[in-house]
């Protein structure tokens, strides 16, 4: 079955997030995704009280940004969101935009070597696993959780290039896409994620794709949408945003879902003026229309 999200986005309050995530769990929305965009909300706070405040929706944070975070306390909390709210969070993790990085002084020489040695260690701790790592950037010496999940977890990672395509087909259990992603490059991903599982012997476990879907609907769909991909440098790439009823919309999830997307997530404009609305929207209009996958 294909999953369906929507985003609250960070251009938001903090302070906005309790009315949209109580809004999210009432009308049935499956998941509900946030951003740890620099310089505004944390993920792992903002996730940790959206998760309080709710009792059903699975609550994605993507992307955590490692070189912000060192693999140890990126495990604890995630650990620690697992088990108070077993089988509901979901983390994603990603070098990060750089420059963002380098204003804050965490810019490395190789960032997709970064995120395989976090993937590999966050992996194994919360596995339950006493690691120590000698890497070029995680450095840990005999370290486990205490509380470590009780369950199995995945964790995702975010990737856009070929090299980090496969290294989260190597080292990670899902991969989170960006809204800019179409349903070729949906497909083009699948295939480099499929030749990192099969390097690393992974060619048999589960590998589930996450892609953001830029969405607008109401008054001023089409303008709105228009803007913000004309800001993003990608108006004119075929199949990226859509715009219109809640029809047009489920389309739109249909392709992404069959070019190869386990989950998607609707992502609303930077100027949606309901978000509440535009979560109802997904769940209540769009859902029942999206077909069910074999």
């Amino acid at each position: 079955m294909t999953g369906l999200g929507a985003v609250f986005r960070p251009q938001l309050a903090p302070e906005r997030l309790r009315a949209v995530v109580r809004v999210a769990d009432e009308v049935g929305l499956e998941e509900l995704w946030l951003w740890e965009d620099c310089f505004r909300e944390g993920g792992i706070s903002t996730a940790a009280a959206a998760l309080a405040w709710t009792e059903r929706v699975r609550v994605g944070v993507g992307l955590l940004p490692v070189p912000l975070r060192n693999v140890a306390l990126t495990a604890m909390e995630a650990a620690t969101l697992h088990r108070m709210f077993p089988g509901r969070a979901v983390l994603g993790v990603g070098h990060g935009v750089q420059d963002w990085m380098g204003q804050v002084g965490a810019r490395v020489e190789s960032p997709v070597t970064l995120l395989r040695e976090h993937l590999l260690a966050l992996r194994a701790l919360l596995r339950g696993e006493r690691v120590t790592a000698k890497g070029r950037y995680v450095q840990l010496d005999d370290v486990a959780l205490d509380w470590p999940p009780q369950q199995a977890v995945e964790v995702f990672a975010g990737a856009t290039g070929p090299r980090s395509l496969r290294l989260a087909g190597e080292a990670a259990d899902g991969t989170v896409l960006t809204a800019n992603t179409p349903p070729d490059g949906v497909r083009r991903a699948r295939r480099l994620i499929d030749e990192g599982r099969a390097a690393a012997g992974r060619g048999d476990d589960v590998h589930k794709v996450v892609v953001y879907l830029l969405a607008a609907t109401g008054s001023g769909a089409r303008e709105r949408l228009r803007a913000e991909l004309l800001a993003e440098g990608v108006a004119d790439v075929p199949g990226l945003g859509v715009a219109g009823d809640a029809q047009a919309v489920a389309d739109a999830v249909r392709r992404l879902a069959e070019a190869g997307a386990d989950t998607v997530v609707l992502q609303p404009t930077g100027d949606e003026p309901d978000p509440e609305g535009f979560v109802r929207f997904a769940a209540e209009r769009v859902r029942p229309l999206v077909v069910v996958q074999p």
